[in-house]
């Protein structure tokens, strides 16, 4: 796997296939519910909503990372689900999932809630804890909040 061959791709529900809604949700609950062991209901609705894009990174097959950006009622981005397979991690797949989503939101606010662990990567792409820190599913989790940046 290297760079040269990974490619980030976007969609909303609509545009995507079975087996690629497939691949995603199996990352996805792989991670969440089995590795860290959080038995949570992974679908929640958003991901087929009509604002929601998915993110992900692939080197030909199944995804290496991937994440959704929401669009909340008040008009802001979140961010949520960003996930990096095992074998895929740090190789600055995260880093580069979120680069383009940032891209994608552009000067809109954005936020995300972050597992508390992370809080200092998120930092480096521009946001600042909004609030206290929480418990989630056994896993402490920081708000975030990411300013319009005036261009």
């Amino acid at each position: 796997m290297s760079q040269q061959t990974t490619e980030i791709r976007v969609a909303s529900f609509a545009d995507l296939d079975a087996r690629t809604f497939h691949d995603l949700l199996k990352l996805r609950i792989d991670v969440f519910v089995v590795e860290q062991n959080c038995p949570y209901p992974e679908l929640d609705g958003r991901d087929v909503e009509p604002g929601t894009r998915h993110l992900w990174l692939t080197d030909g097959g199944a995804p290496l990372a991937y994440l959704r950006i929401l669009a909340d009622p008040d008009g802001a981005a979140r961010i949520g689900r960003v996930v990096v397979a095992p074998q895929a991690r740090g190789g600055g797949q995260a880093g580069r999932l979120m680069t383009a989503a940032l891209d994608l939101v552009g000067n809109r606010p954005c936020v995300l809630e972050a597992q508390s662990h992370l809080v200092d990567f998120y930092a480096r792409h521009g946001f600042a804890v909004s609030g206290p820190e929480y418990v989630e599913d056994g896993i402490p989790h920081t708000p975030m909040r990411r300013k319009v940046i005036d261009v």
